[in-house]
Parts: structure tokens; sequence; C-alpha cells
């Protein structure tokens, strides 16, 4: 039984996780990983942090038979990635980019290289998960959000400020709207938190919304909405809360980009 280890290197967060043989892509089940976890990815920074990263990792699992992972923290986060396991030195490491193929699906962006690596990924992993016409919302710093063929064709998609930039630009860029923290009020905001966090998740929401208006005028209305990202609880709840998208099975799928990646090795073993 082999043994594949998987990174998602995102602005904010990195997570890792281990994937056995035996196990496949598509398989639904909730505790799938057979190790994982999440740190910051400026700890990569750090070659303390580095080093305890490593040690960890090297400790809490066998050792793999092959890395792979997609990166959008830039070349000296891969650089340092890449550093982390100077013992295992014989083992490929193999890189996700935009513009990697995987059989069954192509994608209509105009330069497939500038496609960001960790969209790319969640759009693999949404197509191993169902094969309908799919929008894949990551929610993290960045909300994006793509729309999937079941044709296997990926039509393009939006990118616009996540939830916590949104929150975090209402303060910094105006004179007197506080960083915003989240409560329990639903509709119309009657207090200036209240009023920032409704807007913003409404902006959020919005765009869902409207994406799958748009999906339709291109004859590929969205049967399912993939949700990911540290953002994506928040937002199906949201959803679920005002009934904003009552056609589309609305679903959150943690480490969808971790599941691009795992789908995507596994073509390029």
């Amino acid at each position: 039984m082999s043994l594949y280890l998987l990174f998602d290197v995102g602005n904010t967060r990195l997570k890792w996780a281990a994937v056995e043989s035996t196990q496949l892509p598509s398989d639904r089940q909730k505790n799938m990983w057979v190790y994982s976890g999440s740190i910051s990815s400026k700890s990569l920074k750090s070659i303390d942090h580095r080093l305890e990263l490593a040690d960890y990792i090297a400790k809490t699992l066998p050792k793999p038979d092959a890395i792979a992972f997609s990166c959008v923290a830039g070349k000296d986060a891969i650089d340092n990635l890449k550093s982390l396991f100077p013992q295992w030195s014989e083992i490929p490491w193999k890189q996700l980019s935009g513009d990697s193929p995987y059989e069954g699906l192509r994608t209509l962006y105009q330069d497939p290289s500038k496609l960001g690596a960790d969209r790319w990924a969640a759009i693999i992993g949404a197509y191993v998960l169902s094969k309908n016409n799919t929008l894949i919302v990551n929610a993290g710093t960045a909300t994006t959000i793509d729309l999937l063929g079941s044709n296997g064709v990926h039509y393009g998609g939006w990118i616009l400020p996540g939830l916590c930039l949104m929150h975090a630009s209402l303060e910094s860029n105006t004179a007197q709207l506080p960083l915003a923290v989240r409560s329990q009020n639903d509709g119309f905001g009657i207090c200036t938190n209240d009023a920032i966090i409704g807007g913003c998740d409404a902006a959020q929401i919005g765009a869902i919304q409207f994406a799958t208006q748009k999906a339709k005028t291109i004859n590929h209305p969205v049967e399912r909405v993939w949700l990911d990202g540290g953002n994506a609880k928040i937002l199906h709840m949201e959803m679920d809360k005002s009934s904003a998208l009552n056609a589309p099975m609305i679903e959150v799928a943690e480490g969808l980009v971790l599941r691009g990646i795992w789908a995507w090795l596994l073509q390029n073993l």
C-alpha cells in the first residue's frame, strides 16, 4: 500500500493531508484523511516553524511514496515547502498549476497558466465528486466562484474579496466604521456592526446567486454548489437561513483543493 502526501499552500493557510492508495478521491466520507493538519502560510518563512512542521509530519506518518502540492503564495513559499524533508530527497515532488492537464477537463481561460492553482485544483476536486453543472466557491482570503459544466468544461469564474478582506477594508478605508464582529442578527442590520456583517454576507451570497443566473443564460443551469475555504461554513449557514439559493444543492466540501491535488496526482504517478 502506498501513501501520498498533499499540500495546499494558500495566501492565509497551509493545509496538508496524507491519503492511502486504497482510497479514492471520489470518496465522500467525512473523515477521509488518514493524517491532516493546517498552519499559517507565514510559518513557512520561519526556519524554526519549518523544522517544527517537518518534524511533526515525519514523526506522524510513514514515509510517503509521492508528494504533490499547489501553491498561490509565491516562489519563496514553494522553495521553503520543498526544503521540509531533506531526509526524503529521493521522493518526487509534483506541482499542480493552473495549466496542468487533467483528463476529462478543459478550461476556457485565455491563458491557463494564469489560472490560480487552487482554483484549478478545486475544480478537479468538484469534478471527481459530481458530474453536474457545478459552481465551485472557495471562500478564503479571496472568494472565487467558478462554473464547471457537466461536459467537463470550465467556463471561467469571478474573484472578489473574501469576507475578512471586506470587513478589514471598511475598517481601514473609512473614518468611523469599526472592525465588525459576527452576531446572531438576521436581516437588515439595526446597528453599524450588524449592517457591516449583513452587507458583506449579502455581497458574497449575491455574487453566488448572480452566478447561478448567469449560468442559465449559457444553458448550464447550476445543479450543485460546492463550498470550500475558511468562510465556507459561514456562507452555507447564511445561505441556508435566507434560502437564497433554493434550487441547487449546496454542500460544504472541506479540503476540495487537496482532493483535486490528490486526483491529479493519481493521473501523474
